[in-house]
């Protein structure tokens, strides 16, 4: 099933990121009475860190969990709609604001300025220690974590990687399109291809091959990697597809590429133990 079969496709009318704007005829969002989804607040650090979840609305718990990291754009509609497809199969889905400290992307209209001021300054360890908390919330709140995974996308694909070395209790992870090498820095200590031998949980990489961020030369390196650490891992290159080829709400996306991604992602929760099915 791909996701739109579930989903009401509709004109998007706001609650998108600025730097994005204006969103393509493409962008879906999901409404359907199946599901029960909102804002919430998470202990982490002693601060509230705001989050976007969502469940199914009928079924009792306790729901598998999946961690679902942002793009550099926050917890902006997009990524509540990835929360809400997968409420739709069956997830407790919680997308928490992963740089509320250092401020708001919603501030920003464009691109690199968003990088440089706000995202850039957002460090490594603090992320992986607040998405810890988000699944004590899940764990609270009806979410079974002996069942849970993790994707993310763009910025959210890389930390999935770093989540899947750094959470022992994670099942499976799905990183779409994060980066895998970059310079080391104080915030960003280590990249995927750092981490390969320390990985907890399978990971499945989706890349588009027309990139140009992400090389098909640093893919080959982290497959290199993960073979020389006899990981648990998979990397899918979408040759058509280019970077956020699943971002419907832009003209990148490659709608063929992302509902395979899509249902590679599924059964890879599936065969890995997060699904309940």
């Amino acid at each position: 099933m791909k996701p739109s079969d579930n989903m009401a496709q509709k004109p998007a009318t706001g609650g998108f990121a600025p730097a994005v704007q204006p969103t393509a005829s493409t962008t879906i969002i999901t409404d359907s009475p199946a599901i029960h989804a909102g804002e919430t607040s998470v202990p982490s650090q002693g601060e509230n860190m705001p989050a976007f979840f969502a469940k199914p609305q009928s079924a009792e718990g306790p729901w598998p969990v999946v961690l679902v990291v942002q793009e550099i754009f926050g917890v902006h509609e997009h990524i509540r709609d990835i929360c809400r497809r997968l409420a739709l199969e069956g997830y407790l889905a919680i997308a928490p604001e992963l740089y509320f400290r250092e401020g708001d992307p919603a501030e920003y209209n464009d691109i690199p300025t968003l990088f440089s001021e706000l995202v850039s300054k957002v460090p490594d360890s603090q992320v992986l220690a607040d998405l810890d908390h988000a699944a004590n919330w899940a764990a609270r709140n009806g979410g079974d974590i002996r069942r849970m995974g993790i994707t993310g996308f763009c910025w959210g694909g890389r930390i999935s990687w770093l989540y899947a070395a750094h959470n022992p209790q994670l099942r499976a992870a799905v990183a779409w399109y994060g980066r895998l090498t970059g310079e080391r820095t104080l915030k960003q200590q280590k990249h995927p291809i750092d981490i390969a031998v320390d990985l907890n949980a399978p990971v499945l990489g989706l890349y588009g091959g027309q990139d140009e961020g992400i090389p098909l030369e640093s893919v080959e390196q982290m497959r290199q990697a993960l073979h020389a650490a006899n990981a648990t891992a998979e990397i899918i290159v979408y040759p058509e597809a280019g970077h956020a080829f699943n971002a419907d709400y832009r003209a990148s996306y490659h709608a063929e590429s992302a509902n395979d991604g899509w249902q590679r992602m599924l059964a890879w929760f599936r065969q890995y133990g997060v699904a309940s099915q």
